[in-house]
Order: structure tokens, then C-alpha cells, then sequence
């Protein structure tokens, strides 16, 4: 056969052998845009269609509790969620009440992560206007913690009591209303400072500063070293965050102050990632996350907060009584990518 004609052969059948891998139809769900947990898989929704590795079809907006029981029970093959909701799974408890500890530990225990993200940092934060002067100032006021019920308006409410001592309704007034309504309640100046998960930068953030210059406040060192806050930040879902306070002013710019008593913030972390069923194809698991971990640096470049909510922080929230641990063929790919993970964290299937 001529040179050209086994050019033309050879290009043939690698054409055919991509189009016959990306062949492999995957499903996907997670929250609306504008967060960490939906540029995540919608990356890796991008990567392996490039890549020729899958289809993955995303559906955005979806409730998580219900899209890793999709998973679970094999109906979806791919979710984001914060690893809270595997843990009330697994006991059937919460959203999963009607399953039963039996049916919910079953379920639970069919998941498998593939990669980490960071959902939002819980942190106090006000206009400047307000007066606020921190942690020491909030008793009395009116503070804005989260939506009507769910586990945002429970961090920040623990958070509150274990640094203040004050409780929602007692020591102070909290404040909630649905997240769609959250940045404009925060910029009518109703509440006189706020308890939320937010990104750095993210969209709430940047879009309040509209109406004024504010501060956020580091928790207290003594607070965030004590027993009580190191029990709650090792909770399921929930981990330590730190950032150094130069860092933080950069990103988020010169419409905000941050406030510690030394020159790290310290705050506590939403934590979650993307699940699999445990019976994904191995080689298919590999392909997705070592292309996903390859193009680390395009997926941070995808948003201004790309480079501080752990994409590449693959031990964050594990272990301990999250019950989730890695599909063994994604702590391969991360591993094979010069990553340490923990083998406690690691699925033995």
C-alpha cells in the first residue's frame, strides 16, 4: 500500500474509533449556573466531548437530594453535591427520611466521588455604613443567615452560636428569604450584616458592592483552633478554610475590607464534589477525571473564582464520617496526576 494511501487508512479508522468511543452517552445533574458545583461537571461535560471520551447531556437547576438518589440508584450516572447529603442519606434521615437508615445506607453506599469542589465559604460580613464592627457587634442586630430552611441557614446559625453565643431570635434577629431574592434583599440594607456561603469572587458578592464599600471578618483564631469548631468543620459536608487576608483583598478588589488579627482569614467551607454510581466502567472513570485533572488550569481560568474552591484539593472533606470515598479508578487518575489521596478515601470498589 502507497505511504498516502495508509495515511488516508490510518486516519480512517482513528476517525472511527473516536466516533465509536464517543459513542458512550452519559447523563448529568446539578445546581443552576453561577456556582463552583455547576462549572464543575459542566467542564467536564465540555472536556470529554472534545476529547471524544463521552456525550454527557447536563441537566442544570435540578434539587441534589434528588440527583444523587438518580445516581444512586443508577438512573443518572453523574451529580454534584455537597457531601452533607450522602451522609443524611446513609442514615435516612432529613430530605431522605421516607428511604429508612436500611434503604438509605444501601443507596449511599453505591456512590463514588471523582473530584472535590467547594460550594460556598461561611464567613460575617456588612456595609461599611452599617458600623458593624465584627463578631463582638452582631447582638442586637438584624442578620441576614440564609434561606427560610436547609443547610446553608443551619451552618450559619451554628456558626453564629459557636463564635457569639447567640441564638437566632434570642441574641439576635436572623433574617431569611429565598436565595433568588438574597442579593437584592443584601443591597436594600434591610439586615445590618450577613452569615452566607459565598465565593471569592462570586456573583452575590460582587454585585452588592453596587450600593457601597464593605468588610467581611475572619472567625476568631481562639474560636476556629477550639474543640467545638474543629468538631463542627470536620462534620460531613463541612471542612477548614483559610486564606491569607492578601490574598483575599486582591481577588476580591478595593470595594472590600477583610479583618483578622494576624494576616490569615480563617472562615469554614461548604464542601461536596461529583458522584458516580460504584459500578461506572473503570476505564471510562480513568479517561473523564485524567482529562478533567489535565485541563485543570483552563477550568480555573472559567470563572474569577476559580482558584479558590479546591478543584484540585481531592482530599478536602474526606474521610472521617463522610461516607463517600473515591472510585478507585478516579484516585488512579488523580494519583497517576501526581496527587495524594489518602487511602481512606479511597473505595476499595
Amino acid at each position: 500500500m502507497k505511504p498516502m494511501t495508509l495515511m488516508v487508512a490510518a486516519a480512517a479508522a482513528l476517525s472511527m474509533t473516536t466516533s465509536a468511543f464517543a459513542q458512550v452517552n452519559l447523563t448529568a445533574e446539578t445546581a443552576s449556573p453561577g456556582g463552583a458545583v455547576h462549572l464543575s461537571p459542566a467542564h467536564m461535560t465540555e472536556i470529554a466531548g472534545t476529547q471524544g471520551i463521552a456525550n454527557i447531556q447536563l441537566a442544570e437547576g435540578q434539587t441534589l437530594t434528588n440527583s444523587i438518589q438518580n445516581v444512586a440508584e443508577g438512573k443518572t450516572d453523574i451529580a454534584g453535591t455537597p457531601y452533607i447529603l450522602p451522609f443524611l442519606m446513609s442514615r435516612g434521615v432529613g430530605p431522605f427520611g421516607s428511604l429508612g437508615a436500611e434503604k438509605g445506607a444501601e443507596l449511599a453506599g453505591n456512590l463514588r466521588a471523582i473530584t472535590p469542589v467547594t460550594l460556598g465559604v461561611f464567613f460575617l460580613f456588612a456595609y461599611d455604613a452599617k458600623g458593624i464592627k465584627g463578631w463582638d457587634d452582631i447582638e442586637g442586630r438584624k442578620i441576614f443567615n440564609g434561606p427560610p430552611r436547609g443547610g446553608a441557614l443551619t451552618n450559619a446559625r451554628s456558626m453564629i452560636q459557636i463564635i457569639t453565643g447567640l441564638k437566632d431570635g434570642e441574641g439576635y434577629t436572623g433574617m431569611q428569604t429565598n436565595w433568588g431574592q438574597a442579593t437584592s434583599v443584601i443591597s436594600s440594607g434591610e439586615p445590618d450584616a450577613v452569615v452566607l456561603p459565598e465565593l471569592f469572587p462570586g456573583s452575590r458578592l460582587t454585585t452588592m458592592t453596587a450600593a457601597g464599600k464593605a468588610t467581611g471578618w475572619s472567625m476568631p483564631k481562639d474560636i476556629y483552633d477550639g474543640e467545638a469548631m474543629q468538631k463542627y468543620m470536620g462534620a460531613p459536608g463541612s471542612a477548614p478554610f483559610t486564606i491569607s487576608v492578601a490574598d483575599l483583598s486582591e481577588t476580591m478588589g478595593e470595594d472590600w475590607t477583610f479583618v483578622s488579627e494576624d494576616d490569615t482569614f480563617r472562615a469554614f467551607a461548604t464542601v461536596g464534589g461529583l458522584v458516580v454510581n460504584k459500578n461506572m466502567d473503570d476505564t471510562l472513570v480513568y479517561d473523564l477525571v485524567s482529562a478533567y485533572v489535565a485541563s485543570m488550569d483552563a477550568l480555573k481560568a472559567k470563572a474569577p473564582f476559580g482558584d479558590t474552591v479546591a478543584f484540585d484539593e481531592p482530599m478536602q472533606g474526606m474521610c472521617g464520617a463522610n461516607p463517600v470515598q473515591y472510585h478507585p479508578a478516579a484516585a488512579r487518575a488523580w494519583r497517576d496526576a501526581g496527587y495524594d489521596l489518602d487511602d481512606c478515601a479511597v473505595s476499595e470498589s
